[in-house]
Parts: C-alpha cells; sequence; structure tokens
C-alpha cells in the first residue's frame, strides 16, 4: 500500500516541484531560446485592446503607430541636431532602434534578443515584468534613447520628447492598471537604460561624438588628396572607421581602389571631372530635372533638412504606413535598417580616410574652370561635404537601406518619397518611383549634378552598400525552430 501511495506521489510532486520552478523563471537570468518562447508565450496570451491592453498582447496583430509617431519626432530633432551628421546619426538609429527591438522581444515569440549575437550586450530577462503593456513600454524606451543619444539639439525642440511621452502615457493608460503602467515604464526604461550602456562601451565612438572636426588631425598630401581650405571643412570624424559595428566590419567588406588621379584631359579620371562641371552647370542655369534631383536628395544642411540617414528612417516611416506593417515587422524592419546604416557609416569612412580622394570642385577650379561652383553652395556657405570624396557616403546609405527594403517588401514597390513635401526652401516637391532600386540610385548620383561627387565616388558607395545590407539581411534575428 505503502508503495502505491508512493507511485502516486511522485508525479504530483513533480508537477509541484516544475510549477514552482516556472514560477521563478521571472527571477531567472533567460537566455536561452526555450526561455524567450516562454516568456513570448505568456505575453502573447494576455491582456486585451487592439494594441494589447493590460498584458501588452500580440505584436503580430498590433498596429505600428507608437513606432510612427517617435519617428516622426526623430525626423524633427535630427533636422536640428548639430555635428551629428552623417556618422553619428547613423549611430544613433542603430542603438534607438535596438533599444526598441529589445523592449518588444519578450513578446515575440519568433524572434530572440540580440543579446546573443552582439557581445557585452546584456539584457537581464528577470527584469521582464510578468504583465506589462508593450506600447507604454516603448513610448519610456524611446523617450529615454532620443533624449541621450540626438544630441546639440535646442532645447525648445527636443522638450517635445516629454511632450510627446506625456500624451503618448495619457492615450495608452486609458483602462489600464496602475501596476502595469508603471512597470511598462519601468521595463522600457531599464532597456533604454541598458542599450545606452552598452553604446557607451564603445569608446572609439564616444570620443570622435565629442570631437568630430579634431584640430589633431593632419591629412596626409599628395597629388589627387583630399584637403580642406577653410574650418567648418576640415576632416569630419577622419577616425570613425574604427567605431563598433552590429553585423560587418571594414575589414570584412571588400573594397574597390579608385581610379588613378590624372590630369589628362583624355583620362578617365579627367573625363569624371568633366561630367561633375557640366551636369552640375546645366542644372544650375536650366534649372532642369537633375536640380530638382540634386536638391531632393541633398539632406546635408543642418537646420534646414534631415541628415542622409534620416532620410532612410524618413522613407522607411513612409513605406510601413503604407504597406499597413504590424508593429513586430516594423521593429524589425528598423533594426536592420538601423545596423545597415550603422556598418555602412564605418566602413565607408574607412576606406575615404584610407584613399584620400578629392572633392571634384577643387580640380576643377584648377584644370577646367576656376568659376566653378557647386549646387549645394545656394544651400550651404562652403562648397563640400568636410570629408574625402571615395566613396560617396550619400550613395551607400541609399543603397545600405534599399537592401533592407527590398528584403521586406520587394523591389517591385511603387512608392512616392514625401519627405519634403511642401517645403519650399528647396526642390522638395514629392517623387514617384516603381522599383525601390530605381529610388536609390536615383539618390546615390544625384551627388553628381549636386557637384560635390564624381561617378567612381558614386559607383564605390552604391556597391558597398548593397554588399553591406546582404550581410545584416542574413542576421539571424528568428528562433530555432526545434
Amino acid at each position: 500500500m505503502l508503495i502505491k501511495k508512493m507511485k502516486w506521489a511522485f508525479p504530483v510532486l513533480f508537477v509541484l516541484l516544475m510549477f514552482s520552478s516556472c514560477s521563478e523563471d521571472a527571477d531567472l537570468n533567460l537566455t536561452s531560446d526555450e526561455s524567450d518562447v516562454e516568456l513570448a508565450s505568456n505575453f502573447s496570451a494576455r491582456g486585451g485592446g487592439q494594441n494589447g491592453g493590460q498584458g501588452g498582447g500580440n505584436t503580430t496583430q498590433m498596429n505600428n503607430k507608437i513606432l510612427t509617431d517617435w519617428n516622426d519626432l526623430f525626423l524633427k530633432l535630427d533636422r536640428y541636431a548639430y555635428g551629428m551628421r552623417p556618422n553619428a546619426t547613423a549611430r544613433a538609429i542603430a542603438y534607438i532602434n535596438l533599444a526598441g527591438y529589445e523592449t518588444a522581444v519578450p513578446m515575440m515569440r519568433d524572434f530572440k534578443s540580440n543579446s546573443q549575437n552582439l557581445e557585452g550586450l546584456d539584457i537581464e530577462r528577470r527584469e521582464v515584468p510578468r504583465n506589462f503593456n508593450l506600447e507604454l513600454a516603448l513610448n519610456a524606451c524611446y523617450a529615454d534613447v532620443l533624449d541621450h543619444f540626438m544630441m546639440n539639439v535646442s532645447n525648445n525642440v527636443k522638450d517635445e520628447i516629454e511632450e510627446l511621452e506625456l500624451v503618448k502615457e495619457e492615450e495608452l493608460s486609458r483602462g489600464v492598471q496602475q501596476r502595469v503602467i508603471r512597470d511598462s515604464r519601468e521595463w522600457g526604461a531599464y532597456v533604454a537604460q541598458t542599450i545606452i550602456a552598452y553604446s557607451q562601451t564603445d569608446l572609439a565612438a564616444e570620443e570622435q561624438i565629442l570631437e568630430p572636426q579634431p584640430i589633431s588631425y593632419v591629412p596626409p598630401t599628395g597629388d589627387g588628396f583630399w584637403t580642406f581650405s577653410a574650418e567648418p571643412e576640415r576632416a569630419l570624424f577622419p577616425y570613425w572607421g574604427t567605431v563598433r559595428t552590429f553585423v560587418i566590419s571594414p575589414e570584412e567588406t571588400t573594397s574597390v581602389p579608385p581610379i588613378a588621379y590624372n590630369t589628362n584631359p583624355n583620362s578617365n579620371y579627367f573625363a569624371q571631372m568633366q561630367e561633375v562641371n557640366d551636369v552640375n552647370n546645366a542644372a544650375k542655369e536650366e534649372q532642369n530635372d537633375d536640380l530638382w534631383i540634386a536638391e531632393f536628395w541633398s539632406d546635408d544642411v543642418e537646420g534646414l533638412m534631415m541628415s542622409p540617414p534620416g532620410r532612410q528612417v524618413s522613407i522607411a516611416n513612409q513605406l510601413v504606413k503604407q504597406k499597413k506593417v504590424n508593429l513586430q515587422e516594423s521593429l524589425v524592419l528598423f533594426l536592420k535598417l538601423g545596423f545597415s546604416l550603422n556598418d555602412a557609416a564605418v566602413s565607408t569612412w574607412a576606406d575615404k580616410y584610407e584613399h584620400m580622394v578629392m572633392r571634384p570642385n577643387i580640380f576643377i577650379h584648377e584644370f577646367i574652370d576656376d568659376g566653378f561652383q557647386t549646387n549645394l553652395y545656394r544651400l550651404i556657405y562652403w562648397a563640400n561635404p568636410s570629408f574625402p570624396g571615395y566613396p560617396s557616403g550619400h550613395s551607400c546609405f541609399a543603397s545600405a537601406a534599399s537592401g533592407v527594403f527590398q528584403d521586406a517588401f520587394g523591389n517591385n514597390t511603387s512608392f512616392t518619397d514625401r519627405s519634403h513635401e511642401d517645403r519650399t526652401e528647396f526642390l522638395g516637391k514629392p517623387r514617384s518611383y516603381n522599383t525601390l532600386s530605381d529610388m536609390a540610385k536615383e539618390d546615390a548620383y544625384s551627388r553628381i549634378p549636386l557637384g560635390v561627387h564624381v561617378r567612381m565616388d558614386c559607383d564605390e558607395g552604391y556597391r558597398l552598400g548593397y554588399e553591406i545590407s546582404d550581410a545584416v539581411n542574413k542576421l539571424k534575428l528568428s528562433r530555432d525552430p526545434s
């Protein structure tokens, strides 16, 4: 009889032990795929309301408004963030969207944390509340990371971060228990501060952000080498090639050498300089489509336009709204976009300061037309962006983003870019495209009629960007189906 009782008691004891163990999981550092799946299953089973109610809901059934609203504010901050573009901005986009993804990943049963991909990133799963509202958590997270990463913004503009946070919290808190509101805010803030702390371990970036144009940097000299002639043109981020990457480093990307410097009018190098002179001048004199393209894609001028990496955020924001992409897919898209833009900036700048190719107006002044003036000069009080020309960063950002967009939506996506709609200070009228690659190619080669890049700069930047996006698109974010 005792034996029979023991046989009956053992499974009950086992079940009790298992229940106790599962209850304690919230206090453990859950890093395995299995633990993440359990977290996601628990959260997606809870809550009500369209976008999560008390418990947060299913991210595949939630709309992306919390993300796109914060991105709209990011784009305004980006316009007025001085001394960041383009490198520090690309980096900010990566960390901001890493934070958003990591805030949501406990509810995303098919995806895993980047803690398993990025050495040094440690997000304690024991910190995940057992019941939280994802939108409230994201609201708190985005407020903190935008406040940290978007620097040198005037107070009256930066105050809009707190204003949006309060408006969204009031809207999202209706009908939600106070305990859930508190836990949601705390989870979002915890992830934000963890991502900020992780970013600060990249000392190469942290130091350069404080001094983006170091006086100590003296560019090497040589025939055809880039240099600066005025303080605003002093080398910008000359050591950025040492900054942390997320997927692919400069050592892992390939690099095509530039055409050799040559002053012979019959040389290929001279022909490329001549093309810039002719196309730039025709655009200016004829006020033609090339001038519209040049100004539409410029994004060079702080206080007037968003940055070149920020422009890709604007495009992505329009795409996810147009396609009505759910919150989960939007978070994944922006994570990949951020990684791709960050790694594009690092590899491009490593190559720029290795090859040291001059800007075309310097060559044109000496050998073609000493009265040449870029079409950028109308918008800014010096002739060129403050770094070497080859490869073009603009072109690299265009294809690095486009590769991510094409992977998500397919290339044959009709799209009208309204990033500068209603602007009158420059030619910002919306432009339409039948494919995403057509749009990226126009963006990449817009630098020729603007007068700031030769064709080989754009060719190499455009090639390199797709190499980077290919690597990002192969990044394993999904959990092992087993």
